[in-house]
């Protein structure tokens, strides 16, 4: 079986992967190459190399922002905003665009993936030829286990064999291609990689970052729950190529699903240097990034010939390896307008540098059902679950200051003055919302007032596409602002988290509603992070420190019993917005019963009574398009070149 690519497939994307040492901090040593050959991986210097590109691929995939779409836009969570081009409208599902094998974003996983998958088997294969150690061979080997698991999930089954033999190292530009089924690829290629990586990989990463023991036990346990439930397949899902819903090592879904809960139980109980941060906060704040919760992340940092690939921050262009996905979260909030203290209009919030702002595209709208009744963000939730104040930007802090305005303040609602860092613009919730006076229309983009309040407000329940509420966690952060407002245009210097400690106690919750049994219920493993949930110590949106513990309510909100869509829910709290969301709707197939309709307000700045909107989300389309590039350079007839391609885009 051999499979296509453009260019050689032993090229090294860009040895720049920041695999930063504990100790000492420093930069792994690299040295940039076009390509590898098998002798370059017969010395350790050679490994290193290897290894160091396959974690540079990460990326190229993590961190931009047309594959955060094709992650997030048309989930539940994420729809097109009114600056969105056909990237964001096709993959919507709506009459405003349609998903094709031309179109869709996903060409972003399967133009990297493969080249990955050939550099870690030139390191497997030739490491082991070599005697290079094999806890060094298994970082290779998780990365191709974590490749082939992102391309099984995205498109269906997907070849083994590269042009050398299935999982060989290949280095010859080959034009044909079989794909392999799905059990073919879990059973032939992720689920041994990754059995040997555990067994070698240490405890203890040998660099802040880079493969471990529990890292790869978290790719298993997720993998073993993926298969599972695509063995079980409920609802009559189709898969391709077509094969049968069974198991070649004889297993069934029940046992999957007890495996999944096992593993993830054995790495919960044995964290060794990973962990749970004290608050939600913690997790997801700047000055805390790459924390004990974090077990890989495509990484950057300010340095731009090592943490941004030699591009510069200053003005970037939206173009991997930059960090740019948080820009198309970000609505527009520098149309803000107010009258200053000099009697000219200014702008009170202008970009800035920091994690709440950055640079705004305005083409992913948050739907607004989430935040109102029967949402995962329920003004009930709100009270009391941090995640909502550690997961939105939803009160917008004047920078005219900053800007080099002579404006001592501006006029805020009901003729109050707001100053430099107060709060001007709010999102507040949905039972506030029913007292705003819309009659204004104030601070340039449609905004109301309350009584007594400086700031202009916005329900929860009038967000739009417009305007709504900025992913705080993925948000840019730089140390060299200074008094300004820094260089808030360019990618983030900040790493994009890709794997964290929590989803350990998820999976195994979502296995035990699956019917895994062991010392820890569901609900015993989801209130370990409620409980978390409820405590706080900083208010992001308030920039200032509290002191709040609602763990206990938060406990005794969980329900008695934990369904599937609880466990969505929990997951959508945890991770919103970091590219989780449709992975997790397509396992549970739940991803037509959960997005297939949503409302939102219309493209303008007055525009605020939410509209419903259908999906049209047939069951083969759960699965992506083979990008058409990879099609029309395949060698085969027409004929052939139509069967390869998922039956949904043919």
């Amino acid at each position: 079986m051999k499979v296509f690519f453009n260019k050689i497939v032993v090229i090294c994307a860009l040895l720049a992967a920041l695999l930063m040492c504990s100790s000492c901090g420093s930069v792994l040593d690299e040295q940039p190459r076009s390509q590898f050959d098998p002798t370059f991986f017969t010395t350790e210097e050679g490994i290193e190399g290897g290894l160091t590109a396959l974690y540079a691929h990460l990326r190229y995939i993590y961190g931009n922002g047309y594959y955060l779409n094709i992650c997030e836009t048309g989930t539940d969570e994420y729809t097109y905003a009114q600056s969105a081009d056909n990237n964001f409208k096709d993959a919507d599902f709506t009459d405003a665009g349609s998903l094709t094998a031309t179109s869709s974003r996903s060409d972003v996983l399967w133009g990297q993936a493969f080249t990955n998958i050939n550099t870690a088997s030139g390191v497997i294969e030739n490491g082991e030829a070599a005697g290079i150690d094999e806890s060094l061979l298994s970082e290779a080997r998780f990365f191709r286990a974590f490749d082939y698991f992102l391309l099984v999930q995205t498109f269906g089954g997907v070849p083994l064999d590269l042009g050398a033999g299935e999982l060989k190292f290949n280095t010859s530009t080959i034009r044909s291609s079989v794909r392999n089924t799905v059990p073919e690829v879990y059973t032939k290629a992720i689920f041994p990689d990754l059995l040997t990586a555990i067994d070698n990989l240490p405890e203890t990463p040998r660099l802040t970052g880079s493969a471990s023991k529990n890292l790869a036990r978290l790719y298993l346990s997720k993998a073993y729950l993926t298969y599972a439930w695509w063995l079980e397949n409920p609802k009559n899902i189709p898969t391709y190529p077509e094969a049968q819903r069974t198991d070649p090592d004889g297993h069934n879904a029940a046992w999957y699903y007890q495996q999944a809960y096992d593993v993830a139980l054995a790495a919960i109980n044995n964290p060794g240097p990973y962990g749970l941060q004290p608050t939600f906060y913690d997790v997801n704040v700047a000055t805390n990034d790459r924390n004990s919760e974090i077990m890989l992340y495509a990484d950057h940092n300010e340095n731009e010939k090592y943490g941004n690939g030699g591009n510069g921050y200053g003005w970037g262009n939206g173009n991997s390896p930059e960090n740019f996905a948080y820009w198309m979260t970000s609505w527009n909030y520098g149309l803000l307008t107010a009258k200053g203290s000099t009697g000219e209009s200014i702008n009170p919030i202008s970009r800035e540098a920091v994690q709440a702002l950055g640079r705004p595209w305005t083409r992913m709208a948050a739907i607004a059902d989430n935040f109102i009744e029967g949402g995962a963000w329920e003004d009930a939730v709100k009270a009391i679950d941090s995640r909502y104040d550690a997961t939105f930007t939803l009160r917008y802090h004047t920078n005219f200051d900053k800007a080099g305005k002579a404006d001592t303040y501006v006029e805020g609602a009901n003729g109050l003055q707001v100053g430099p860092g107060e709060v001007y613009f709010s999102f507040v919730d949905e039972a506030t919302a029913a007292n705003i006076d819309w009659s204004a229309d104030g601070a340039g983009v449609g905004a109301g007032k309350l009584p007594g309040r400086a700031d202009f407000v916005v329900g929860v329940n009038n967000i739009s596409r417009f305007k709504y509420p900025i992913n705080w966690k993925i948000g840019m952060y730089r140390t060299d602002n200074g008094s300004g407002l820094g260089t808030p245009n360019g990618g983030s210097p900040r790493p994009f988290n890709i794997a964290k400690f929590s989803e350990f106690y998820l999976i195994a919750a979502e296995a035990a509603v699956k019917g895994a049994t062991g010392s820890k219920s569901a609900r015993d493993l989801v209130n370990v992070l409620r409980d978390r949930a409820g405590k706080q110590t900083w208010s992001q949106n308030d920039n200032v420190a509290v002191s709040v513990d609602n763990s206990a309510a938060m406990v005794a909100a969980t329900p008695a019993t934990i369904t599937i869509d609880f466990i969505l829910d929990e997951r959508m709290r945890e991770f919103w917005g970091e590219g989780y969301r449709w992975f997790d709707l397509v396992r549970t197939q739940t991803w037509a019963e959960k997005a297939g309709t949503y409302r939102i307000a219309g493209t303008g700045a007055t525009d605020r009574e939410l509209q419903t909107v259908t999906r049209n989300i047939p069951a083969n389309y759960y699965l992506r398009p083979i990008p058409q590039g990879q099609i029309d350079g395949l060698e085969m007839s027409d004929e052939e070149k139509i069967a390869y391609q998922n039956p949904a885009y043919r």
